[in-house]
């Protein structure tokens, strides 16, 4: 992947940061924000929608906080680089926070989290993303699937890392149920009739004319706390325009600036130093106790295990390092694509 988005014209420090975050994607099972989005960045550069050359301005700078203009550059390198100053400010003051505008699609939020805890540090990361949920008794779809995503490092062989979207599940799990030609279940996914839909290619087409939209966490209405997931995806909208006077709700869909399409979105990062409260080891020890104890809870009829955030991602990782990464026939199709238009014909695929 690194050598797709050099031959396409980025330098190589900012590839292999895009390539680590597509591949960390994969490996640890999230396979709609890995090699999958891979050619949809391939062909948003190609129409000029995204910047190889990714300039970051830095708008307002303080000693915990920043604001800065990705210039619609590359989504990861300004994500990466953002999340890396928010831990320098927090090494030094104890909290990091740095508010982006003008960014682009930045890969899995969870990566820049892990970049925290990495670091001893809490992280938290926010985007927004163009429309597909709509307001609680509404249809219209207004606000992304809108990630808020929280990680926290524990004494286990993996952290607490919470990566999901607002939705009961997003865009990527449509186009990923597509590729594998199989339907969505039911009460996931509304037509503009309130209707619920399943067909993935339907849904992509409706969704593409603004008639089908995206369920918050909790489904429609009330009656399963609906308002709960729109309120969630109202705040992370909130955090990562209103903070930074950026792109939100309809514009994301895209937007023209001098006859060139683009499709901006904004991000919010916080890293928060543990070690400004307590020691460090003392908060991995409370948080692992946490974690067991939640596994240790009396399980419904039926269920083998509990997890905690990150356990299955983290034992996903192992046996993929071990056995590689599945590729579905359509990837495989996307693969090749990129390697025959590029002339990558160093590499050899047995497909």
């Amino acid at each position: 992947m690194q050598d797709v988005f050099i031959g396409l014209g980025i330098p190589e420090e900012d590839a292999k940061i895009i390539g680590k975050v597509l591949i960390a994607s994969d490996l640890r099972g999230i396979d709609t924000h890995g090699i999958q989005r891979c050619k949809m960045y391939y062909d948003r550069i190609k129409q000029g929608i995204y910047e190889v050359d990714t300039k970051i301005d830095v708008i307002k700078d303080g000693p915990t906080t920043a604001l800065w203009d990705g210039n619609n550059g590359m989504g990861h390198v300004i994500a990466y680089k953002a999340m890396e100053t928010a831990i320098e400010k927090a090494k030094k003051y104890g909290l990091g926070a740095i508010a982006v505008r003008n960014s682009t699609h930045f890969g899995i939020a969870g990566y820049y989290s892990q970049m925290a805890i990495e670091k001893g540090m809490i992280g938290l990361t926010t985007t927004n993303a163009r429309p597909s949920i709509p307001p609680t008794f509404g249809v219209e779809p207004m606000l992304g699937t809108n990630p808020l995503t929280f990680g926290a490092p524990t004494d286990e062989e993996f952290p607490f890392c919470l990566d999901c979207a607002t939705s009961i599940i997003q865009r990527g799990k449509v186009e990923l149920y597509e590729r594998l030609e199989k339907d969505l279940p039911d009460g996931v996914v509304i037509d503009d009739e309130g209707k619920t839909m399943r067909n993935p290619s339907k849904i992509l087409n409706k969704m593409l004319k603004r008639n089908a939209a995206l369920l918050p966490l909790g489904g429609a209405g009330e009656e399963k706390s609906g308002y709960k997931g729109y309120g969630y995806a109202t705040i992370v909208e909130l955090l990562s325009a209103a903070l930074q006077n950026g792109i939100f709700l309809r514009d994301t869909l895209g937007i023209e600036e001098n006859g060139q399409k683009r499709l901006k979105v904004g991000h919010f990062f916080l890293a928060i130093n543990i070690e400004s409260f307590l020691p460090l080891e003392s908060f991995k020890q409370t948080a692992g106790n946490i974690m067991r104890g939640l596994r240790s809870a009396k399980r419904e009829p039926g269920a083998e295990r509990i997890y905690t955030a990150g356990e299955k991602e983290h034992e996903v990782e192992l046996k993929r390092k071990k056995l590689g990464i599945p590729l579905n026939e359509s990837l495989r199709n996307d693969i090749k694509i990129m390697q025959n238009e590029l002339s990558l014909d160093q590499y050899e695929f047995d497909f």
